[in-house]
C-alpha cells in the first residue's frame, strides 16, 4: 500500500485502506446466481454474505468444492480464478464452506489471476 507522510502522519488512499483480517474466516461461497467466490467473511445475514479479498473462482481442480476447500487445487495450473477484489456482497449464497490453511494458500498464492486471452 502506497502512503504519504504529512507533518509526521502516514496517509492511504481511500481505495487502499485495508480492513483488518483478525478473526475472520476465509470461505468458498457457491451463490445460486453469482457463482463461486473465496474470501474472508466479513458478514454474513440470511443468504447475503459480504467478503474481503474475494476471488471469483471460475475452472478449479479440486474434485469439489468441498476438496478445494480442504485440500486446494491438485492442478493450480490449470484453475481460472479472477483478481482479487477488496470487497465484494454476494447475495444467493447457498452453500459456505470454511477454507483449510492449506487451501487459502493455494486458492490465494497458487492461481495468478486469470486473462482472458
Amino acid at each position: 500500500m502506497e502512503t504519504i507522510t504529512i507533518n509526521g502522519e502516514k496517509y492511504a488512499k481511500i481505495n487502499e485502506i485495508e480492513k483488518p483480517l483478525d478473526g475472520l474466516q476465509y470461505c468458498i461461497i457457491r451463490c445460486s446466481g453469482a457463482g463461486v467466490h473465496a474470501g474472508y467473511v466479513e458478514s454474513r445475514e440470511g443468504n447475503e454474505v459480504k467478503l474481503l479479498k474475494s476471488r471469483r473462482l471460475w475452472r478449479w481442480y479440486g474434485k469439489t468444492l468441498s476438496g478445494l476447500a480442504t485440500e486446494g487445487s491438485f492442478a493450480p495450473e490449470k484453475c481460472k480464478y479472477a483478481n482479487e477484489v477488496p470487497e465484494i456482497t454476494l447475495i444467493g449464497a447457498c452453500e459456505v464452506i470454511p477454507c483449510s490453511e492449506r487451501a487459502i494458500k493455494s486458492i490465494r498464492e497458487d492461481v495468478g489471476p486469470w486473462k482472458n486471452e
